[in-house]
């Protein structure tokens, strides 16, 4: 529940009853955060300790979410300087992981609100038609 920790991190929730783990929930939101552009390259991010602690969650946890997020390009460490959202480099693969990433949150979302996939795909033709 960090509600704005760094520059630009927005609210950040972990939900016991998920049945992803929780650092996989953490890293799921960050992406979403980053592909939305709320969080743009060069966004420092929370010390570990003080994110894990604002989430009520072991150091561990949010470690092994910002590794993984590292090694795929979404983060940098600088030593001293902390983690940073990644310079833009967003290739063709990039993006089309990144959409795919976005795309099974927001399904995995409303299915947990127990819409069917029809209601799922009308709701998305909806948000288009609105753009």
């Amino acid at each position: 529940m960090a509600e704005r920790g760094e520059r630009g991190v927005t609210t950040l929730r972990i939900d016991p009853g998920d049945a992803r783990p929780p650092f996989e929930q953490l890293r799921r939101q960050l992406v979403a955060q980053i592909a939305a552009g709320e969080l743009p390259p060069g966004t420092k991010l929370p010390p570990v300790r003080r994110l894990a602690a604002d989430l009520a969650l072991a150091p561990n946890t949010v470690a092994r979410a910002y590794r993984e997020l590292e090694s795929e390009g979404y983060l940098v460490t600088q030593g001293r300087n902390g983690t940073l959202v990644a310079p833009s480099a967003a290739t063709d693969a990039e993006l089309a992981r990144r959409a795919a990433t976005l795309a099974e949150s927001y399904v995995g979302e409303m299915r947990r609100l127990g819409l069917a996939p029809d209601a799922i795909i009308g709701a998305v033709r909806r948000a288009l038609d609105t753009r």
